[in-house]
């Protein structure tokens, strides 16, 4: 079911002063999707989640679900959230400690007011879906917080809502389970033909997640894409640099040959991906901490070569992080292990035009 955001608009007042929590936004999210918001705290992904859900009134603007209007200042309609068919599973999982994991999954379907049998079928399938078998008749605070978060998952999915909405579910968990939850939420949800919005702060969780990104800041959207693009061809620079790690150096464009566009800056002549942009224009090249090659050995044959003194080392795994002197400018490089380099080292680095990022904005 699509969901459609028209100009909508949220402001708070905060000692004496207006907060613009959404500042007229416009929004499609497709059918069937795992759709998510991302952004910074206050950015205002909760706000527009909360709207949409109904548990916020907006000042402006329209929503639409599937094509009926939900929300509109101007046509004056404002359909409570019982009433628009979706689902909610909250930060908090909002599990009821008087009640047993059966009753928490069933409350939704009793205040429906559906038959019992009725009820008990569609919890039991639901508990199945979400391997939760045999624990119908447990307390569901005396569950682990991965096994709370999976009822608060079934709550919201025994009704079957044609859209899910997820107000960051997984903070609360630690790294370990938030990685296996993840995993299984995915696999769940990619079994459902379900709308699915959420809202994260966390960049890994949108680009495992997602189909598509929104990335906000204040109040706004600032681009929209695949995890693939966000990552790999951001429009933005605020988006490049929140989304990832990211090497961010002030560049001239100086030339547009070979299919490539060619900039100066404080590692020299650089080679990049092409980009519609203006000789002498002011840019910024970004380039991905795991795309900085390094060798020990001196390289002078290739694209975009250039040598750098490797200013500090830390291991951290599967890979070393390092920072890499060129000039006045500090590169953050993730170097294999296997390559022998110690702090001081002179070494070379490599950077594929083809990873070589410009951003105007």
């Amino acid at each position: 079911m699509e969901i459609q955001i028209e100009g909508l608009c949220k402001n708070y007042v905060s000692e004496g002063k207006t907060v613009k929590a959404l500042d007229h936004i416009d929004l499609t999210i497709p059918a069937n999707q795992f759709f998510t918001l991302l952004g910074p705290s206050g950015c205002g992904k909760t706000t527009l989640l909360r709207c949409i859900v109904g548990l916020e009134t907006p000042d402006e603007g329209e929503i639409r679900i599937g094509g009926e209007v939900v929300w509109s200042k101007a046509k004056g309609i404002a359909v409570p959230p019982e009433k628009r068919g979706l689902g909610m599973v909250f930060q908090t999982y909002a599990i009821w400690p008087h009640m047993t994991v059966f009753d928490n999954i069933a409350y939704p379907l009793q205040v429906r007011g559906e038959r019992k049998d009725v009820i008990r079928e569609k919890v039991l399938r639901t508990l199945k879906f979400v391997q939760l078998e045999g624990v119908e008749k447990r307390s569901a605070t005396k569950l682990s917080g991965g096994q709370q978060q999976r009822v608060a998952l079934a709550r919201a999915l025994v009704a079957e809502p044609k859209v899910i909405l997820f107000d960051e579910p997984l903070s609360n968990l630690d790294a370990k389970l938030r990685e296996e939850t993840r995993k299984e939420l995915r696999r769940f949800l990619s079994e459902l033909d379900i709308t699915a919005v959420y809202v994260t702060h966390d960049r890994v969780e949108a680009l495992a997640l997602s189909d598509a990104i929104a990335v906000m800041r204040a109040g706004r959207i600032v681009e929209i894409g695949s995890p693939q693009k966000i990552y790999f061809n951001a429009d933005h620079r605020f988006v490049a640099d929140f989304i990832g790690r990211a090497n961010q150096i002030t560049a001239t464009v100086t030339a547009q040959e070979n299919g490539l566009t060619v900039v100066q800056c404080g590692l020299g002549s650089i080679q990049c991906q092409s980009r519609d942009l203006a000789l002498g224009v002011e840019v910024t090249l970004c380039i991905r901490p795991e795309f900085v090659r390094v060798t020990s050995h001196a390289a002078n044959v290739g694209q975009n070569i250039v040598q750098g003194t490797v200013a500090s080392l830390e291991f951290v795994g599967e890979v070393y992080e390092a920072e890499i002197q060129v000039g006045d400018e500090q590169l953050l490089a993730r170097i294999d292990p296997d390559v022998q380099v110690k702090e001081g080292d002179k070494v070379s680095i490599s950077l594929d035009p083809a990873h070589c990022l410009l951003l105007s904005a």
